[in-house]
Formats: structure tokens, C-alpha cells, sequence
């Protein structure tokens, strides 16, 4: 048997096992996702994410979701990331420049402030072009009426490197719902075919021009208590139907987050997103040999 060191972080209470896999890495890592997610029989959390070499990057985000799906991109997750690869290689660059499999973001951290450490991510521009999200449509979707089960809802789509469904409701039945009943009402989305690769659907309540207040089902994982990318995308699904500005406040299950989509200048059309990155412990998984290979430098 070996050990794999491990560390649990999280961002909003949306919580993953990180591990920094510069000399090993786990053979199978869809498979120890799914073991290490589950909240009894494992470590618990909302999936894998392992630091690992970039050529182009400070570090590269393979993340991997609880059922062990592979997900392109995760705003609380490249947080904690970014603070976990700063202190394991002893500082360094701030900003960082994060590899994902939606491209490199930038991660500014701020150090020494009372609290939990907070980073800033640039999360690039938002893609709406319904083929690209990807959703079975062509041009926007925007208040787009979409049946599901036996209803119509009005929906937003939005891609920030993950697809994205975005539902605006008058009031607060939705956040009373039970858990068995959320989850059916999520996979009916997840798993809809307007939605080819699947798709994570944000629940929100506009409180005010810069607040909202958000329910999140992720595919792959079940509902978490927060989604980064999903805090972007129901601030520029707000935006979009004149429901919000471009600088607001999401209320998550977990905390919040700050959002702002700018409109002008040399970041005009990037969103930026603001949170906490918290670690909560550490530890090692015991692991046979075969179930780790050497990392290619």
C-alpha cells in the first residue's frame, strides 16, 4: 500500500479533495473521484481536483466531478487550487495563471488580510452563442421558453467553459424545497436534450439591482451549496433579461460571492468572481501500487 497525501478545501461550502500530482498521480482518477465523494463511505465532497504540470501556466485544474465525470472548468474550485499550489511551492507568482481544459484564467490571491483567504478570478468572457454552450439551438437563449416534465419554464443559457441553465423565480418555493424534490426537478434539467453534455441549472431570486439569490443542481455532483460559474452566469443571465447590473452579489446555500461582468475597458466582457478559498483539513488515502503512476515531467 501507499499514501496519497490529500488536502479538503472549499469555496461557499462547495467542497473537493485536492491533490498535487507533480510526481504521482492516481491511475484511475474518475474512479477515486467517485470513491473518495462519497460523504460516508469516503473522505466526502463535490468531487476531485488535482494539481498537476502546465508548460504554458503556474498549474494546471484536472477536475473530475463526484460521479466522476470530467468538468472543464470550477470557479470555487480554481480558488482553493490557486491558494494550495502558492503555499506548496513556498509563494511565488501572484497572480497565478491557472490551466483549465477551458482555457488559462488568472487568480489573484489576497494574502494577509484577517480572514479566510479571498481570491479574484478573471473567468474570461461568457460564450451565448446556443451551438457553442452547447444547447440544441441556434443564436442566444435568452428567457427562452423550454418544456420540462410537465411545465414551460423561461430559461437562460450560458456557457462559462461549463453549460449552464439559468431559471429566475418570483419567490422563495424553491429554496423551501426538500432535497428528494430539488433533485428531481434537477435531473429533469441535467439531463434534458436541449442540453447535449448535460448541464448545471442555477434557481435565482433577484432580492435587488445587486443582489440575488441562488438554488444550484450540478450535473455530475447533485446540488451543491455553491457554483461559481453558476454565480457568473445567473449575474449575466440577470443582465441580460434587465433584471440586475453588471456588479452584484450572489447568496448562495454556502456564503456568497462577488460578481462582475465589466462593460468597458481592456477587460471589457470578462466576469470576475470574488470568494473565500478555505482549507478545512488534511490527510492520506491509502492506495495500492497499481492504482498510481509516475507523472511524465
Amino acid at each position: 500500500m501507499r499514501k496519497l497525501p490529500f488536502v479538503k478545501m472549499h469555496g461557499c461550502g462547495n467542497d473537493y479533495v485536492y491533490v498535487v500530482a507533480d510526481q504521482i498521480r492516481p491511475a484511475d482518477p474518475a474512479g477515486l473521484a467517485r470513491r473518495i465523494s462519497d460523504r460516508r463511505f469516503g473522505i466526502g465532497g463535490d468531487g476531485l481536483i488535482m494539481l498537476c504540470p502546465a508548460a504554458d501556466a503556474d498549474v494546471r485544474m484536472e477536475m473530475y466531478n463526484a460521479d466522476g465525470s470530467r468538468g472543464e472548468m470550477c470557479g470555487n474550485g480554481i480558488r482553493c487550487l490557486a491558494r494550495l499550489h502558492y503555499e506548496t511551492a513556498g509563494g511565488g507568482r501572484n497572480p497565478l495563471a491557472v490551466e483549465t481544459d477551458c482555457g488559462i484564467k488568472t487568480v489573484s490571491l489576497t494574502l494577509g488580510a484577517p480572514g479566510p483567504v479571498a481570491a479574484t478570478v478573471d473567468m474570461g468572457e461568457p460564450i451565448l452563442a446556443g451551438r457553442e454552450i452547447p444547447v440544441d439551438y441556434d443564436g442566444q437563449v435568452i428567457d427562452f421558453p423550454l418544456h420540462v416534465g410537465d411545465r414551460v419554464e423561461r430559461v437562460t443559457a450560458v456557457s462559462m467553459g461549463n453549460p449552464h441553465c439559468v431559471v429566475f423565480v418570483d419567490d422563495g418555493r424553491i429554496f423551501e424545497l426538500d432535497d428528494q424534490e430539488f433533485e428531481r426537478i434537477g435531473r429533469q434539467f441535467e439531463h434534458h436534450s436541449f442540453f447535449p453534455r448535460r448541464v448545471n441549472t442555477e434557481f435565482v431570486r433577484p432580492l435587488a439591482r445587486d443582489w440575488l439569490k441562488m438554488r444550484v443542481w450540478e450535473r455530475g455532483s447533485g446540488e451543491t451549496l455553491a457554483c461559481g460559474t453558476g454565480a457568473c452566469a445567473s449575474v449575466i443571465a440577470a443582465v441580460l433579461t434587465g433584471r440586475a447590473e453588471r456588479k452584484a452579489t450572489v447568496q448562495l446555500r454556502g456564503g456568497s460571492l462577488e460578481i462582475e461582468w465589466r462593460a468597458t475597458g481592456a477587460d471589457a466582457n470578462h466576469v470576475f468572481m470574488t470568494g473565500e478559498a478555505v482549507e478545512v483539513f488534511r490527510g492520506e488515502i491509502e492506495l495500492n501500487d497499481d492504482e498510481l503512476t509516475p507523472v511524465n515531467q
